[in-house]
């Protein structure tokens, strides 16, 4: 049996967290976690006992590419958030593309007819279960 991986999606108000299944074959949304302003010591705490709670392996982030494929300064923060994460938490931190995934979230809920209230609160959560879907697939093959 593997163990769980944990999806996010990385912004600079709220991270967006989703889990995969024991199995690794789905990711379920979990929660829109609010970031702590000017501790980011403190987030990356908060997602090292997340993920020893999860049993999980290895964080799966978001990396905002622009359109061409290139990286630019929010992919940055990213990955620097990443280093910070494995670093303190000892887990693999992999990176998948995240082009239009908020994009793909936001006509997901529509669709669904969810109330833009109510899509504003669950729009990472969502994004970062694409995100975490996204890779698995990818892996499973």
């Amino acid at each position: 049996m593997t163990k769980r991986k944990i999806g996010l999606d990385v912004g600079d108000v709220r991270i967006g967290v989703a889990v995969s299944d024991l199995m690794g074959l789905t990711a379920n949304p979990r929660e829109t976690y609010v970031r702590k302003k000017e501790d980011v010591a403190a987030d990356i705490k908060y997602f090292c006992d997340y993920a020893a709670r999860e049993d999980a392996d290895a964080f799966v982030l978001g990396l905002p590419k622009n359109m061409d494929g290139t990286e630019g300064p929010r992919a940055e923060i990213t990955r620097e958030f990443g280093d910070m994460l494995a670093s303190a938490s000892g887990l693999e931190v992999i990176y998948q593309d995240e082009r239009l995934t908020t994009v793909s979230a936001e006509r997901l809920l529509i669709e669904a007819d969810v109330r833009r209230e109510k899509r504003k609160q669950v729009i990472d959560k969502v994004a970062a279960t694409i995100i975490l879907q996204a890779y698995l697939d990818r892996t499973s093959r």
